[in-house]
């Protein structure tokens, strides 16, 4: 946002903070960016036929425990046929818990899936991914990175679906 014109944000409502949440609070104020605060129910329309369903957070079911990561903005964009599931950095318990709300809809089932979490082994729970079925997993993370992402057990889990 310092580098680029951003007009607009969209984030998953806060229920805590740190210190790159303020740095962000105070560049939006500064440059005067719309900031739209969205959390689970709520549907973004971007044009026809796209939209983005918000998953998580959810007020009702806040997560203490590293809340900063497990009440991450998750998404899913829809156009058409096409769906991709965004989870943001969450872990093992909000994997848990979104299962736990979703578990009669088919809501998750996308055709790409963001791995949580830079694929850490704290994410991707077995039956959050055979829940999702996605036919592509992306990952976000570099290479030779500190933290030894991905995980060699998620990415194992994630080939199981496709055997």
């Amino acid at each position: 946002m310092e580098e680029i014109k951003v007009k607009k944000v969209i984030i998953g409502k806060q229920f805590g903070s740190c210190e790159n949440y303020e740095e962000f609070k105070n560049i939006v104020k500064e440059k005067r960016i719309k900031v739209h605060v969205v959390e689970a129910g709520q549907k973004i329309k971007i044009e026809k036929d796209l939209y983005l369903d918000v998953l998580w957070p959810d007020s009702k079911n806040i997560i203490s425990e590293n809340g900063i990561n497990n009440n991450s903005f998750v998404c899913k964009m829809i156009y058409k046929d096409f769906s991709m599931l965004f989870t943001g950095d969450i872990e093992e318990v909000a994997e848990k818990a979104i299962l736990s709300k979703y578990k009669n809809t088919n809501i998750l089932q996308s055709t790409i899936l963001k791995v949580a979490h830079h694929g850490s082994k704290s994410s991707s729970i077995e039956e959050f991914i055979n829940i999702v079925k996605p036919k592509v997993a992306l990952i976000g993370v570099g290479e030779k990175n500190t933290f030894g992402h991905p995980n060699a057990g998620v990415l194992e889990r994630i080939e199981r679906i496709w055997k």
